[in-house]
């Protein structure tokens, strides 16, 4: 596993910070490891290489000086790498077409906890906005104890949405746009330290990398594809916030925004998105749980393989995997895919030809947002 994370690192160097080129040169091949030890054979492998690409890919030398600079700082740090083929890898970034190759790790959070949700919005945040994520925090914990909380450490909500969810108990981790050699911005240092023991701090850059402008947008496609949700708090007509609901709309990622008065600047945004059907919309968490599916402690408990055996014949002419699906939309109706493959633990690919299998035979559809309604 080391060695596939040093080469994976050097793949990011040598592609001269191409991270889609570098993804789409990882899943061709399968293993950076391999791609570097078969770099003078590429044309036979990638058949549309360039010659320009295939030149590059001869020439590891820097890549992996610098590779080896950034492993030993981790070891200092007790920094992790997970790279795409590694289980602690978020598993919902996976299925985006644009996920990073590798990931810089600090934290304890489990980055495929069963339920996950990214709060983004303005750096100018109001006492409105402020007391809607206090709110919706602090209930949806009373609700569902167990939820993961996602945003990107920068001032406003994105930092409320942190400091509520420590102050509640919940997990939450900060999705950087640089490396994990700083903190920004400064002032939000403490805020991250106690993330690293109560969450943790997640970023594709290697340290040396400074919060560039061009960084922050790309971290907003991490921030939206690692949740089965986003929630835009309070935006205004144009900004970050909004182009992470874009990209978790472009994700098949359900995307929910708090309303706010007419004519205020921060609350603009979320009502453009609810309006053009962008954004589902909620007041509070209660209606959020209610669109996701998402089960409460009051409801019945989480969903477990023997209970497949409950399905019974009523549904003829289904495989056991089909019954598996069906018995946990009976409990819970209207799931996500992501939850689903959580819940039963068949693996994404197989699921969704599932399914399409039972939407064949008229037992589920398929809903917005990627969730699946039982018909039965």
């Amino acid at each position: 596993m080391e060695q596939e994370i040093f080469y994976t690192m050097a793949l990011t160097r040598l592609t001269n910070f191409n991270y889609q080129q570098a993804l789409e040169l990882y899943r061709a091949v399968g293993s950076a490891q391999l791609l570097y030890e078969h770099r003078n054979e590429i044309g036979d492998i990638i058949k549309d290489a360039s010659p320009k690409l295939m030149e590059a890919l001869k020439d590891w030398d820097e890549p992996m000086r610098r590779a080896e600079c950034e492993m030993r700082f981790m070891e200092e740090h007790r920094i992790r790498a997970l790279t795409l083929n590694d289980d602690d890898y978020p598993q919902r970034l996976t299925e985006c077409p644009d996920a990073p190759i590798i990931l810089y790790y600090k934290g304890q959070a489990d980055l495929n906890q069963e339920r996950i949700v990214s709060l983004v919005g303005t750096r100018r945040m109001t006492t409105y906005g402020q007391d809607l994520i206090r709110r919706f925090i602090a209930d949806l914990r009373q609700r569902c104890p167990e939820v993961l909380i996602v945003s990107g450490l920068a001032y406003g909500v994105d930092i409320c949405a942190h400091r509520e969810a420590l102050a509640h108990g919940y997990p939450t981790v900060g999705v950087l746009a640089h490396g994990l050699d700083q903190i920004y911005p400064y002032r939000h240092r403490e805020t991250a330290a106690q993330m690293v023991n109560q969450g943790g701090l997640l970023t594709e850059f290697m340290t040396q990398t400074n919060a560039d402008k061009p960084n922050f947008v790309r971290r907003n496609r991490i921030v939206a594809g690692m949740a089965d949700s986003v929630i835009l708090v309070e935006s205004a007509a144009k900004g970050g916030g909004l182009i992470t609901a874009e990209i978790a709309q472009s994700y098949a990622r359900a995307v929910f925004a708090f309303p706010g008065n007419v004519g205020q600047m921060y609350s603009e945004g979320c009502n453009n998105l609810i309006r053009d059907n962008g954004a589902g919309l909620i007041s509070n968490a209660a209606d959020f749980i209610k669109a996701m599916g998402w089960p409460t402690v009051q409801d019945m408990p989480l969903f477990s393989q023997s209970s497949a055996s409950a399905v019974g014949t009523q549904i003829p002419n289904l495989t056991p995997e089909e019954r598996q699906v069906v018995s946990l939309l009976q409990q819970t109706n209207d799931l996500q895919l992501n939850i689903i493959t959580v819940k039963t633990g068949i693996p994404i690919g197989r699921l969704t030809a599932l399914l399409f299998q039972l939407e064949l035979k008229g037992v589920v559809k398929p809903l917005a947002g990627g969730m699946y309604h039982l018909l039965l």
